[in-house]
Order: C-alpha cells, then sequence, then structure tokens
C-alpha cells in the first residue's frame, strides 16, 4: 500500500459559498476551507454562491469546492463556473460511481460517500486516478437509505454509519488515496469531537471536516503527535537499524508493522512528509 500524499488538512472548514464574508474568516482558521455549493446554500442563493467564487477569491492551493451532485442541472452550473477560475481541488457530492469522477477530468477530486450507491461503488472510484481523496457522509448516507438518525443515544454511530466509515478508509488506503472523515454535528460537545478525531487519527484518516471553526483547534491536537510519541518514534527507528528482524523493545514486540506505525507518527509530526527515518 502507498502513502498519500494528500497536502490538505489536517483541520478543513466548510463555509457556505453564498457567504462572501466568511471567506476570509475560514481560510485564515482553517488548514483549507471548502466553499461548499451544496447543501449548505439554498437553491435560490446558488447562483450568488457562484458568482463569488470569482469576485472573491481565495488562495488555490488550500481551497476546495464542494460542487452538487453529478446529473443535476446545478453540477453542470458549478461545472461551468469553475472552468475560468484557478480553483483545481473539486469535491463531488453523492459520488456514485468512477463514471462521475472522470467527468470531472482536469480537476483534483475529493469523492465524497454519502450515498448507498457511493458505499457500494468506493473501491471502484477511489481507483480513478484524479481521485486525491475521499470523504465520507453519515447523514445523507441514512437519508438514502430511508432512516432518521446516524448515531444512538450516547453519540456512537450507527453499524450502517461504521461500516461505510471503514470501507471508505479501506478504499482510499488500498489505492493509496488520502481519507476524509466525516464532520462532528455536534458543535458544542468538545469531548465527543476530540474522541472522534483521535480515533480518526489513530487508524490512518489524513483529515476531518469541520463545520465550525471552533472545531480546528480539536481537530489539529488529534492529528498532531505529541512530542513524546515523537520522541519514542524516533528512538525505535533509531534502535531498529542496528536490530534487523523482530527484536524486543521496550517490553513489547517490534516488528514491521510496528515500525510502519512509527514512520507514520513522524509523517504526521512533519505535516504528512515524514521521511521515515527517524531523523
Amino acid at each position: 500500500m502507498t502513502t498519500s500524499t494528500f497536502a490538505l488538512g489536517p483541520a478543513l472548514l466548510f463555509c457556505p459559498a453564498d457567504r462572501a464574508d466568511r471567506f476570509a474568516k475560514a481560510a485564515d482558521r482553517a488548514d483549507a476551507v471548502i466553499l461548499d455549493l451544496e447543501d449548505a446554500v439554498a437553491p435560490v442563493d446558488k447562483e450568488t454562491a457562484r458568482a463569488n467564487l470569482a469576485e472573491h477569491p481565495l488562495d488555490p492551493a488550500r481551497t476546495v469546492i464542494r460542487v452538487n451532485a453529478a446529473g443535476t442541472e446545478d453540477f453542470d452550473a458549478d461545472v461551468a463556473a469553475l472552468a475560468d477560475l484557478p480553483y483545481r481541488t473539486v469535491m463531488l457530492a453523492k459520488t456514485e460511481s468512477a463514471a462521475q469522477v472522470r467527468a470531472l477530468g482536469g480537476h483534483d477530486v475529493i469523492a465524497l460517500i454519502e450515498t448507498a450507491a457511493g458505499a457500494l461503488a468506493v473501491a471502484q472510484i477511489a481507483a480513478e486516478p484524479n481521485v486525491v481523496a475521499l470523504m465520507w457522509g453519515a447523514e445523507d448516507l441514512v437519508a438514502s437509505l430511508g432512516g432518521t438518525s446516524s448515531r444512538t443515544v450516547d453519540g456512537r454511530y450507527r453499524a450502517v454509519a461504521t461500516h461505510v466509515r471503514s470501507t471508505t478508509l479501506l478504499a482510499a488506503g488500498a489505492h493509496g488515496k488520502a481519507a476524509i472523515d466525516a464532520v462532528y454535528t455536534a458543535i458544542g460537545d468538545a469531548d465527543g469531537l476530540t474522541a472522534e478525531c483521535e480515533d480518526a487519527a489513530a487508524t490512518g484518516f489524513a483529515a476531518k471536516a469541520c463545520i465550525h471553526p471552533s472545531q480546528v483547534a480539536a481537530v489539529r491536537a488529534a492529528f498532531a503527535p505529541n512530542a513524546e510519541q515523537v520522541a519514542d518514534a524516533r528512538e525505535l527507528l533509531a534502535e531498529a537499524e542496528h536490530r534487523p528482524g523482530v527484536f524486543s523493545w521496550r517490553g513489547a514486540m517490534i516488528d514491521e508493522p510496528i515500525l510502519r506505525h512509527a514512520r507514520a507518527v513522524l509523517a504526521r509530526a512533519h505535516g504528512g512528509r515524514g521521511d521515515g527515518t527517524g531523523s
């Protein structure tokens, strides 16, 4: 399995594209901004939102445009609006097939898996060359099944949501693409957000999407290894240079998967650019 070189994140902040007054603030608060032309914008405001992309530009290297679902009139209008703009990374809402991604040739695509059809086709979608990342969404997913809630009363995801979260991560990993974890909608639940972010980072997600600027700090903290973790990873990799094969270190058996965990820690500490040497 190859490692993604996804440069956005770890904290991606959604911003409604019809709210140009928020563009600069969102860009200042987060690692990257997702200007949303889809669910965050009422139908009557779609044209204003598209016009804002040209009239209130952001850094294209740190900006993603979420376009409406393929096959809709709004999708066609979104793509037309982007034709003369410098934004190269788009998030395709409700991605359901590899063909939909191919239709966005010339763009780097973050495929948003949030329907039953998309979940079943996720491996084929991930294999497309212009897909740079996969993200999943819980609420649209459950709605596509006729359900009413993605979480139980204790805040945990229901089984079907957990399944799609896992299969999205696995498909991304199998094809060397980044995986982005879904938004946490309970803005006031800092503990729940932190726990979910820590789980996302520990299992291999490259980033997490946010719906409020107050969530950015928790995402960044969860994805950045602390000084002790970095020091331990460096010491372990330095030790491994002199001890080929399986060996015991600090009471634990060390083999190649554990060394890869250590390299991943250093990669996160270097913003995804760790060299794996421990230096």
